[in-house]
């Protein structure tokens, strides 16, 4: 296990080992905790029952949280015709078709979502499948990110619309905010992420699926809370 410093060991002793917070409990406490001299980012981490390594247990889908991440987020509308105007005007940070396709293979990745028309999807999939692919930025129908009202989905993600999937181990792992959030905004957002989780239940899964949750800051330990 990896060595913690005495700052990180300090805060760790104002949690209660074997206590389950209520979920305001634990908002309250985590920000408590996050002590950096930056704006950390506080995380829900949910561990599911599900089996990964099943493709109809997969886990994936997309939520607006009612008070956003606290995160400014670049978003990049891949689009052509009368649809640029329209991202424009939802708030795109870029907007551009072959010419922004080709501006991505010289190097620029200076964006944190892509959204898409699917008329540049063939382009897309064949010019920067590689590219945005392991990055997590390639648009998908699945995540919400690819579609013909190319300004609402601006529109959301500027707004705090967040995708969640579940990793390789079955955790799911999203931002909820910020340490200079008020509990009940934290609150709310868990609240609302949980309802998501829970809607994107697969048929599949069996048992307990909503297994355990911890939130935490980004420097800060985790906190246990009931689910």
């Amino acid at each position: 296990m990896p060595r913690r410093g005495k700052r990180y060991l300090n805060l760790q002793e104002k949690i209660e080992r074997r206590k389950l917070y209520s979920a305001p409990e634990a908002a309250t406490l985590v920000k408590e905790l996050a002590t950096a001299k930056f704006d950390e980012t506080i995380e829900a981490h949910f561990r599911l029952g599900i089996d990964p390594r099943k493709s109809d247990q997969n886990v994936r889908g997309t939520v607006a949280l009612p008070h956003g991440t606290g995160r400014s987020v670049r978003v990049l509308a891949i689009t052509q015709g009368d649809k640029v105007g329209e991202a424009e005007a939802a708030g795109a940070d870029h907007v551009g078709g072959e010419e922004i396709i080709q501006k991505i293979l010289g190097g620029w990745l200076e964006f944190d979502a892509v959204v898409a028309t699917p008329d540049m999807m063939a382009a897309i999939g064949r010019q920067l499948g590689r590219v945005l692919g392991p990055r997590g930025l390639l648009p998908n129908p699945k995540s919400g990110t690819v579609g013909q009202n190319i300004g609402d989905i601006v529109g959301e993600l500027k707004a705090g619309r967040i995708e969640f999937r579940a990793d390789k181990t079955g955790v799911v792992h999203v931002p909820i905010g910020k340490a200079s959030f008020d509990p009940e905004s934290l609150t709310e957002n868990l609240s609302t992420l949980k309802a998501a989780l829970e809607a994107a239940k697969p048929e599949a899964a069996k048992g307990t699926y909503l297994r355990s949750l911890h939130l935490t800051s980004t420097m800060g330990p985790s906190v246990r809370v009931v689910v």
